[in-house]
């Protein structure tokens, strides 16, 4: 008995390393290839001489010294940016940019995790990953093709974000039993796929911006052939009073032979690889018991292909019909407690982190006057930033076990100093800096919770009686509706920046208000009745 446990327990870690690992690299390739197009913007809009005696702008590039071909200027182009980008409205050109691809985003969202759960999770996110890494590229041969068809840009990040809609919700089904601290190091991935994408986009922005698109999207098409090979279906394990063991763990099969069943569960087979289920560990059944289990209901987990790993434990599938769930509905995945309030606070703080994520290093160019390379390395200290704003707010709402009071605080903290930061940037490098990594854990903070930690306790809300099913569309509610906020703020930034970026600021500072007021609500009922407010999920 101890043997067996002990082998189940270094499986379990095995695999649940092998997992973290896994969907860690995945999503962070995705955000790689969300990222460029921030980095970009420098570069197809200039601050540049303007040519005939028209008014004198600063010229923040560099000349290329690269062996690099350039294409042609076109007869009506002035050297200040890339057709038709090197307009005066280029501000509202560019805003259009990040709405198409962010509103695609937020439509596809509602859909996605509908679609997900009753598809193969490998293959619906290889799909995914293999679609996005060629529309990115797509985006950058329009500079080798000489591209310069607004039409162009905005259909290729229309389909882009629809296809990216494949991501969130596969990953966080595949990791729906870790919570809190975990959780938040693991949400880690968003900020550090942002950093190497605006490394690598910055590396080639000032010489060859095509390469800024085609090299994260080959990477991310590169990754969707690792999922392909390597992301195995993944079969969660519950805890089982009366066994002494109460530990939970993921566990993954590449193929249904690994899984010791009778003839008849595998004529069902499909239903394997449609989504995640829950197998429950048992003592084995004493002889006047075994006539009460159904046998198209018993597995064997192997621990080499051949032997089971112990007699006395029983993985037990529930077959298809009527023991098993069907995938929740849109209206009732909204009717469990909290999803509305949580939906709408993310909202508004991906509004805010996104129109960090899309023009921050345009802001930095602006105000610090450097150069396109310069401003998206410097813009990854927002992103260092919230990569300790993620982990900060997973160990606090672990200690508290208070999801909405945690957000909470860490909005009622945001605001301030993002007023803050939009006068001490100006007063130089050295306050940019420091402020950044500030803005970054508190902007950072709640939306890595609310999307992580908070999205699994409420896809596996009590008031579910255990139906794994209703995971990803829970997720894909409340990061689509916070996707309708990603796409509104590089929208109103574009719109509203023109009349100075303190306005911007202004706006984001609403945005962080209006996150917290839905909130309020939640954090009242966790202050009176803890534990209530994500259904007693507790780490």
């Amino acid at each position: 008995m101890l043997l067996g446990i002990i082998s189940y327990t270094v499986l379990c870690f095995r695999y649940r390393t092998f997992i973290f690992i896994l969907t860690f690299l995945l999503y962070a390739s995705f955000h790689l290839s969300r990222k460029p197009i921030s980095i970009v913007k420098g570069e197809l809009h200039k601050f540049c001489a303007a040519q005939n005696g028209a008014e004198v702008r600063i010229n923040s590039q560099s000349q290329k010294a690269s062996a690099l071909p350039s294409p042609q200027l076109l007869d009506n182009e002035t050297d200040c940016g890339w057709a038709p980008f090197d307009q005066n409205n280029y501000q509202q050109l560019l805003g259009a940019l990040d709405y198409s691809f962010l509103c695609a985003y937020a439509i596809g969202m509602y859909l996605s995790g509908i679609i997900g759960e009753r598809l193969p999770i490998r293959y619906y996110l290889t799909f995914g990953m293999l679609a996005s890494g060629i529309f990115t590229a797509l985006f950058g041969l329009g500079y080798f093709y000489n591209i310069h068809s607004f039409g162009f840009y905005v259909v290729t990040q229309v389909i882009n974000g629809l296809v990216q809609t494949t991501g969130w919700p596969s990953v966080v089904t595949c990791l729906s039993n870790w919570r809190g601290l975990i959780m938040g190091v693991w949400n880690s991935h968003t900020s550090v796929g942002n950093i190497l994408g605006s490394l690598i986009a910055g590396y080639w922005v000032s010489t060859c911006w095509g390469l800024s698109f085609i090299v994260p999207g080959a990477i991310v098409a590169a990754m969707g052939i690792v999922c392909f090979l390597f992301l195995i279906e993944l079969f969660v394990l519950e805890d089982t009073p009366g066994l002494g063991f109460t530990h939970d763990c993921m566990f993954g099969f590449s193929d249904p032979k690994d899984i010791a069943c009778s003839s008849t569960l595998v004529a069902h087979s499909k239903s394997y690889e449609n989504g995640v289920h829950r197998f429950r560990l048992q003592k084995q059944a004493l002889p006047d018991e075994k006539k009460l289990l159904d046998p198209e209901t018993q597995c064997l987990l192997l621990s080499d292909g051949k032997r089971a790993v112990h007699q006395n434990h029983v993985i037990t599938l529930p077959a298809e019909g009527g023991g098993s769930m069907a995938a929740i509905s849109f209206t009732g995945a909204l009717k469990i407690p909290g999803v509305v309030e949580f939906s709408l606070c993310l909202l508004f703080a991906k509004l805010v982190s996104y129109t960090f994520l899309f023009w921050l290093p345009l802001y930095i160019t602006s105000v610090d006057h450097l150069d396109a390379k310069e401003a998206g390395e410097l813009s990854t200290l927002f992103d260092v930033g919230g990569i300790f704003g993620g982990i900060l707010a997973g160990v606090i709402s672990d200690r508290l076990e208070k999801r909405a009071s945690t957000c909470g605080l860490m909005l009622l903290l945001a605001a301030p100093t993002l007023y803050i930061f939009s006068t001490i940037s100006k007063m130089g490098l050295e306050a940019t800096i420091a402020m950044l990594l500030l803005c970054g854990a508190l902007v950072s903070g709640p939306y890595a919770l609310i999307t992580t930690a908070v999205s699994a306790d409420l896809g596996t809300h009590k008031s579910l009686k255990g139906n794994s099913h209703a995971l990803a569309t829970v997720t894909a509610i409340i990061d689509g509706t916070g996707s309708v906020g990603a796409a509104l703020g590089p929208l109103l930034a574009g719109l509203i920046s023109p009349s100075g970026w303190n306005n911007v600021f202004y706006m984001l500072m609403f945005a962080d208000a209006c996150a917290l007021l839905f909130l309020i609500r939640l954090i009242h009922k966790e202050l009176s009745c803890p534990g209530s407010a994500t259904g007693g999920q507790v780490p």
